[in-house]
């Protein structure tokens, strides 16, 4: 099963799109797997960055970014976010995966050149109640541009930083 994640309750027909960041890219549909999910738990304009310990992580990237903690994954978030997310209510969509091919499967991001409709949708609420039963650790900071910098300028690989132009200017 494949999901997309909407502020918007009531989608009919999903429309191949082009991305407004990737005028090259062709018109597509976007999903996301079920394991992947959870960096969407979010509102859809929220800057966040997101940490995965993987069995490869360096020592001094697990002690960089994973100090004081025995979760796999931490999704770290910008302080004033915290009221938006506590009232968000989600959409997810579920699609049928068939006409769908995996884009990148570090993010489990899927894409369809097909109009493609939803076969069930859910109303989510409790975001980061979610977030907590799948032993993900949320972070809340001022300001995201020092994790950012930490990450860009370490060889640490498994990380994912959505929204970034929405994050405080330093």
């Amino acid at each position: 099963m494949l999901y997309h994640f909407s502020e918007v309750s009531d989608i009919q027909v999903f429309m191949p799109r082009e991305k407004q960041n990737r005028a090259e890219f062709p018109a597509v549909v976007w999903a996301i797997d079920e394991e992947h999910e959870y960096s969407y738990y979010f509102p859809r304009d929220c800057p966040r960055i997101i940490c995965k310990k993987t069995d490869t992580i360096s020592v001094e990237n697990k002690e960089k970014f994973f100090k004081h903690s025995n979760a796999e994954l931490i999704v770290t978030v910008e302080s004033s976010w915290y009221p938006r997310i506590m009232n968000q209510i989600l959409y997810r969509y579920h699609f049928d995966d068939t006409h769908f091919e995996l884009f990148d499967p570090t993010a489990g991001y899927y894409i369809s050149d097909q109009v493609t409709k939803p076969l069930q949708i859910d109303r989510m609420d409790g975001l980061m109640e979610r977030l907590f039963k799948k032993g993900i650790e949320l972070r809340f900071t001022p300001n995201l541009y020092p994790l950012r910098e930490a990450i860009l300028t370490s060889d640490f690989k498994e990380f994912g930083i959505h929204r970034f132009n929405n994050a405080t200017k330093v």
